[in-house]
């Protein structure tokens, strides 16, 4: 597996990264990236394996970042892995230059989800020669956007756009599925506040601010119900999804290209589950590395 690291990834690399060229018509303009993290069950940490954040809840256990590059349909075109401590919004930028310079890959739109959405990303796209698609974070904009969003009215399927100061430009879409999927989760959960309180599990010693606990109201030292005005202006962002772009595409292209992140997500899974790839056996790097790199870097044939 070292061996295969050291003399043979990079050549084995360009036959996938041509096998997809070929199928996706010989241009790769549109790139998407996706990031995971991988955790070893029986391990200490090293330099490489540290414990991070962890998008599977095992922050105790030592992990690594894995950076997923794809173009169109999901077929891959690289993969990197990071320190298990990184924050994945500094991995975009060397990904992209890494296999752009290495690849040859004439400067593609970049479509990433909000997690890699920075300032340093924003700026430093653009700088690189890059279009980007970003999933925004619309309820953290800037006051006097979240006041033009909640304005807008849209039907199921349209979308409008805000001109940002920066001049980037926020589309913003409307789906009843959204919708309705966003009013079940807020259902659910009010449940089960509702519940709480009513048994009296809920007191001010647990109460913070985040998620569905924000709509609740403290009165006095010991009167919690539920924020009803709060929960009202919280309806009125049901079904509504941002999109942070530079590009010259129209809103329904962008929001098209933006989708075909799940293709990602998708092999994540997949690889999870079905292949079963934890535990991880590997402790040195350059095995750790060839073995991710034969699960997710190559065309799945």
């Amino acid at each position: 597996m070292a061996k295969l690291n050291r003399s043979l990834k990079d050549e084995i690399e360009t036959i996938s990264f041509n096998y997809t060229k070929k199928l996706l018509g010989g241009r790769i303009g549109v790139v998407f990236y996706d990031m995971t993290t991988i955790y070893f069950e029986a391990s200490e940490p090293d330099d490489f394996r540290v414990p991070g954040f962890s998008k599977e809840g095992k922050h105790q256990n030592p992990q690594v970042l894995l950076g997923l590059l794809v173009g169109k349909n999901g077929y891959p075109i690289g993969c990197e892995l990071f320190e298990g401590n990184t924050f994945e919004g500094h991995t975009l930028i060397p990904v992209l230059e890494r296999y752009s310079k290495r690849l040859k890959i004439k400067k593609p739109i970049v479509v990433a989800d909000s997690g890699l959405l920075s300032k340093a990303n924003i700026e430093q796209l653009p700088e690189n020669g890059y279009e980007f698609i970003i999933g925004a974070r619309i309820k953290n904009e800037a006051t006097s956007v979240k006041k033009q969003v909640i304005k807008i009215e849209l039907q199921n399927g349209q979308f409008a756009i805000i001109r940002r100061t920066d001049r980037l430009k926020l589309h913003i879409g409307y789906s009843d599925k959204r919708a309705k999927k966003d009013r079940f989760n807020k259902d659910r959960e009010l449940k089960k506040l509702e519940k709480n309180l009513a048994s009296g599990k809920l007191t001010k010693a647990n109460i913070n601010n985040r998620g569905y606990n924000n709509f609740l109201k403290l009165e006095g030292k010991i009167s919690i119900n539920i924020d009803n005005e709060k929960l009202e202006q919280d309806q009125l962002w049901d079904g509504l999804k941002g999109y942070l772009a530079n590009t010259t595409l129209q809103s329904s292209n962008e929001v098209d290209k933006y989708t075909n992140l799940w293709k990602i997500e998708k092999a994540f899974r997949i690889s999870k589950t079905d292949f079963k790839i934890r535990p991880v056996y590997h402790r040195l790097k350059e095995r750790t590395s060839t073995y991710l790199y034969l699960i997710y870097g190559l065309p799945r044939l």
